[in-house]
């Protein structure tokens, strides 16, 4: 049977590879890249410089997978569910034609395959269309442990919860019952929109690389800030990654 190893490999950072991560590395025959384009080609880079770094045998195979755009819709479930599909058989075909039944095949997740990542969802279609796949999964340090760190904030206070949502749901206005809010997927800047006068904002992009920003503050004081700097940044590197605590502002709580 083959076998995948989906393996989470932080945001940025090669040193956040785990001991497990690199193991599983050294035991894959083929990598899968995802190939998002030119805008994107420093995703790709470094998954391919990460292997070139902790894989001790050079005896092991890179197969680029051309991964379509999700086509927009005013229904974003569908579209989601449509571009899965597609991915699906994308993947599917490549494990096919790519990996023998005795080889152990690795995609390289950013961040943590648990945490707004796709992946294990794609791979299920495959083996729901018959596919026999066995499938180990490699925890990796995400965005959000990362931006805590870079920080230095503890993500809940005392007693409470956290929410991981998105730009897409905190549109629809910052939710009463938590008082703090993870945000990915934001490519909207819906903090921006937000009118509650006491949040606390620590924004970060492109977190565990050299082109690291970060941004905190009282949201009313910074967000026109942080606008300014994603704009800034898109210019320049043609694509952006970020993510952003929000917090009610109680400044005697930790």
């Amino acid at each position: 049977m083959r076998k995948i190893f989906v393996i989470g490999i932080g945001v940025g950072d090669p040193d956040h590879m785990t001991i497990q991560a690199i193991k599983a590395l050294n035991q894959a025959d083929v990598f899968f890249i995802p190939d998002k384009g030119a805008e994107k080609a420093a995703l790709r880079d470094l998954r391919t410089a990460i292997c070139e770094r902790f894989i001790e045998n050079a005896d092991y195979r890179t197969i680029s997978v051309d991964v379509p755009q999700r086509t927009s819709s005013g229904d974003y479930l569908a579209s989601v569910d449509e571009w899965h599909s597609r991915l699906a058989d994308i993947y599917a075909r490549l494990f096919e034609h790519e990996l023998e039944e005795n080889e152990i095949g690795a995609i390289l997740v950013w961040g943590d395959p648990a945490i707004y990542d796709s992946t294990l969802r794609i791979i299920e279609r495959i083996r729901i269309k018959g596919l026999a796949l066995e499938i180990q999964v490699i925890p990796g340090i995400s965005s959000v442990q990362v931006l805590a760190a870079k920080h230095r904030v503890v993500l809940n206070q005392i007693g409470e919860s956290v929410l991981l949502t998105t730009g897409r749901k905190l549109a629809h206005g910052f939710p009463d019952e938590f008082g703090s809010v993870v945000v990915l997927l934001d490519g909207t800047q819906a903090f921006a929109s937000l009118a509650e006068p006491d949040l606390d904002i620590f924004w970060g992009a492109y977190l565990g690389t050299d082109d690291e920003i970060l941004i905190s503050g009282r949201l009313a004081d910074v967000k026109d800030k942080i606008e300014a700097a994603r704009k800034l940044a898109r210019q320049q590197h043609g694509w952006i990654m970020d993510t952003y605590l929000l917090r009610k502002s109680d400044r005697g709580r930790c």
